[in-house]
């Protein structure tokens, strides 16, 4: 087994990296989103139905 140069050294690239916390980052984000227009949703469709709890 021989050592790089330094030459070598700087050509070489790394692969693209995605780890299972980046994954579950991006599931996460994605699922806030779906609640938040879930949530949106419903709200709107309440009071188009005048279907809201007095207060």
């Amino acid at each position: 087994m021989r050592e790089l140069k330094k030459e070598e050294l700087i050509i070489i690239n790394g692969g693209l990296s995605i780890s299972g916390s980046l994954i579950n980052a991006l599931v996460k984000g994605i699922n806030a989103f779906l609640d938040l227009g879930r949530s949106l949703g419903t709200a709107f469709r309440r009071i188009g139905s005048l279907s809201l709890c007095p207060l």
